[in-house]
């Protein structure tokens, strides 16, 4: 029998999930928001704010959006999030570690996590040198404002090329490869700056509070107090926007290094562009060279393969 459990989750968490699930969308139903496919499970949020997770692996993936290990097909209204009434309203102009991450959802290339601190005494020359939203930046501009904040702004980025992710990925969900990774930034920072402390930790939220502290409880080094999370956390505090804009750059200089390597433009991003851009790769050396340079659980792998054998 399928298994079936719907949660109740708020729009923030649901646009949230559908940014995580980017790469694995397929057709949206009537009243949906979208639809997902991953092995053993499919996800679809609908506009009424349930999510029903149906398949084998629905009990697993449901937990990553704070489902409780009950019975399946019952509905679990609760959740945790942390709205902006939370923030203090001269939050932005605190001293923060602020966290983000950037190639989750590219098919290709790494994924990078950085956290920067940044000072309430800083604020004034980030905003000079045009820190924020890195989406809202070129990517040349992304690199010349990454490169002036490391000569001055203390951070800590981690890089999980796409080889040492294939290899993870079978035991992590996307959540809890997240959460350990911004706890790994976050603590390795929080060490750097000792004995300085900074007045909270602000991270880019993709998941609810809840979810997160669970899974820190299974990390060596869990960092617990301070803790502020927010989607869009670059718009409540330029900690995030830096640390946005670092690993964005250090994304693209590693696609671009993959392109040196190939010969051909590799692009981010889960598209056509990225199929084909595969598909050269297993002509080429088949799935042992795709691993060094994709995340294969992606959708991408199989249309890859069409198009690569044909």
């Amino acid at each position: 029998m399928t298994q079936s459990i719907t949660l109740k989750l708020s729009k923030e968490i649901i646009n949230t999930m559908k940014k995580n699930y980017h790469h694995v969308l397929v057709k949206t139903p009537p009243y949906a928001i979208f639809s997902a496919k991953l092995p053993g499970v499919t996800i679809t949020a609908y506009e009424s704010g349930k999510v029903l997770f149906q398949g084998i692996k629905s009990e697993q993936e449901a937990a990553a959006w704070g489902h409780k290990n009950t019975s399946p097909n019952k509905v679990s209204t609760k959740q945790s999030t942390t709205d902006s009434s939370t923030l203090p309203s001269d939050f932005a102009e605190w001293s923060v570690i602020g966290s983000d991450e950037v190639g989750n959802g590219s098919y290709l290339g790494p994924v990078v996590v950085c956290a920067t601190y940044v000072t309430k005494e800083q604020i004034p020359l980030l905003k000079e040198l045009g820190v924020k939203d890195s989406k809202m930046l070129t990517d040349t501009t992304i690199r010349q404002i990454a490169k002036e904040l490391k000569l001055f702004l203390p951070y800590q980025e981690l890089t999980v090329t796409p080889d040492k992710y294939n290899h993870i990925q079978p035991d992590y969900n996307v959540n809890r490869m997240k959460v350990a990774l911004h706890n790994q930034v976050i603590y390795l920072l929080s060490q750097k700056i000792k004995p300085e402390v900074p007045q909270a930790i602000l991270i880019d939220q993709f998941t609810t509070e809840k979810n997160y502290l669970n899974y820190l409880k299974r990390e060596k080094n869990p960092v617990t107090e301070l803790l502020y999370f927010k989607t869009k956390g670059e718009q409540y505090h330029l900690a995030v926007a830096a640390a946005s804009i670092i690993c964005r750059s250090a994304f693209l200089d590693a696609l671009d290094q993959a392109s040196r390597e190939l010969g051909f433009t590799v692009p981010s991003g889960a598209g056509v562009k990225s199929d084909q851009a595969a598909a050269k790769i297993l002509k080429r050396g088949g799935m042992d060279l795709l691993n060094k340079y994709a995340k294969l659980h992606f959708a991408n792998t199989e249309k890859a393969k069409k198009i690569a054998y044909r």
